[in-house]
């Protein structure tokens, strides 16, 4: 039913890429391919290159690079007036805008990138813009506005055969569900996407998905060995991948696992781990859930509450800054847990 994964961010001399290439040697390839198209004065080529040098940049944590990358190719494209060029451009630039907290540019851009894909007959780029739209949306806890948006992905995606955006849909959803309390539909779920990225070669995605199921194996059936393993499975296509984020995230997982075990000294290390990954990456979400898993572990360890409640407050208030609503929620269940009053932990935040 599906093909081989690809990745059609990869254009032009670049279509040579596997969807499995390191991150290392796709940005080598793509700085070398944009020079040369430079140099022949080849403008489609140059924002094609541009935008695989961005994204590379992006995945290995390198935003400020990133953003200068979409910028060039996106200038590139519309002076050459080529539409569907620009739309991925916008794409691309929305990605990192929603991986730095900036969600209202997120929206902005992925928006304009999905009616410019339209517009320039580009079937591929508006799927990948609406996903990054639904996936902003899913990432501040706004699951009613989006739910519907990801199954129609899904459905869309499934009709093409097209694994990856199938990966990416049955992903999202199963953390919908996951995050809902519906343990064995997102088991399922996330079963079913490392099922289609294995078949299809998609590591990245089997990753993910990887991920997914060990956070409910060890929620859902306390089965931390388990989900320890399959996290060290993931965590070796991350290294073999340079997927910096990605193995930022897997890090924060292994911490939950290991603090829902007890293991709350082990915990602790994971989270100051994934702390440091996340800040060098400016990542502001995946930092912001590795502080207050690092603040649950020192609080079990025997931190002083009253620092403890500093903490947990400081937390809230710059997730109600960032508009992450279901980490919010997170560290309200936290401060619950700790049987910390709340409006008391907010003056001495202040």
């Amino acid at each position: 039913m599906y093909g081989k994964a690809v990745a059609p961010e990869y254009q032009g001399a670049l279509t040579t890429l596997s969807v499995n290439s390191s991150l290392v040697d796709v940005l080598a390839t793509g700085l070398q391919q944009l020079k040369a198209a430079e140099q022949a004065g080849e403008p489609g080529e140059v924002a094609r290159c541009g935008l695989a040098v961005a994204e590379a940049h992006r995945r290995l944590g390198q935003v400020r690079e990133a953003d200068q990358a979409w910028n060039a190719s996106y200038r590139v494209a519309r002076d050459a007036g080529n539409t569907a060029a620009m739309a991925w451009a916008m794409w691309s630039g929305g990605t990192p805008a929603r991986q730095c907290g900036a969600f209202a540019l997120a929206r902005r851009l992925l928006g304009l990138a999905a009616e410019l894909g339209e517009r320039g007959g580009d079937i591929v780029v508006r799927g990948y813009s609406l996903a990054g739209l639904a996936e902003t949306g899913r990432i501040q806890g706004d699951y009613e506005s989006v739910g519907r948006l990801h199954e129609q992905l899904l459905a869309e995606a499934r009709r093409r055969g097209e694994a990856r955006h199938t990966v990416w849909a049955l992903e999202g959803i199963a953390q919908m569900h996951r995050n809902t309390g519906s343990y064995d539909r997102a088991h399922a779920l996330f079963e079913e996407a490392a099922g289609i990225a294995a078949g299809a070669d998609d590591r990245r995605g089997h990753a993910w998905a990887l991920r997914g199921l060990a956070d409910v194996v060890s929620v859902r059936d306390g089965d931390t060995e388990r989900a320890l393993a399959l996290l060290g499975e993931a965590e070796s296509t991350c290294r073999a991948m340079n997927l910096t984020s990605a193995l930022a995230y897997n890090h924060k997982m292994r911490g939950n696992v290991l603090y829902r075990a007890g293991r709350y000294t082990e915990a602790r290390d994971l989270y100051e781990q994934a702390l440091a990954e996340f800040r060098g990456m400016s990542e502001p979400r995946g930092e912001a859930l590795a502080r207050l898993g690092l603040a649950k572990s020192l609080a079990q360890l025997g931190r002083d509450r009253e620092e403890t409640a500093r903490e947990l407050a400081s937390l809230a208030a710059e997730l109600d800054r960032i508009g992450l609503r279901h980490a919010r929620e997170m560290v309200a269940r936290a401060q619950r847990e700790f049987g910390l009053d709340t409006e008391r932990a907010l003056e001495v935040a202040r």
